[in-house]
């Protein structure tokens, strides 16, 4: 891991909603922060602008759908277009991490504490952004 990183942001990209969660490399440790909603097909740059703004990450952490045989799939595509974009908005490191099974994985931990339906799956995809964090501090 670059020494000069130790707050990072994961992004659990998805058509409707995208998850954000913070994670610490000192701690080792990650933390689901918000959900966007997606704007007419589009990320909502300004609201993800205004999160690095506040938590001033060194490096942006993004999960990769892929099948769980590590062959690319429909959003696969979309996440890279994705990622591209970030790049030139955002001039800091963009890792990418494979996410999969990161929403059902989400999805069994809240579970537990909640009742998941349709008016809490923002809940999920905060949670999933979470997890990718977890998965990217673990492998450093």
């Amino acid at each position: 891991m670059p020494n000069n990183i130790t707050t990072v942001l994961g992004i659990d990209y998805g058509l409707k909603r995208i998850g954000i969660a913070t994670g610490q490399t000192i701690t080792g440790s990650a933390s689901p922060i918000t959900t966007l909603n997606q704007i007419n097909g589009s990320p909502d740059w300004n609201a993800l602008e205004q999160i690095i703004a506040q938590w001033k990450p060194q490096a942006l952490i993004v999960g990769m759908p892929y099948y769980l045989d590590g062959k690319e799939n429909d959003m696969t595509k979309i996440v890279e277009a994705f990622c591209l974009e970030l790049e030139q908005r955002f001039p800091m490191p963009i890792f990418k991490i494979n996410e999969a099974l990161s929403s059902y994985e989400a999805e069994e931990i809240l579970k537990k504490n909640t009742k998941i339906g349709k008016h809490n799956k923002h809940e999920i995809d905060k949670m999933a952004a979470a997890i990718i964090v977890q998965n990217w501090l673990d492998q450093q």
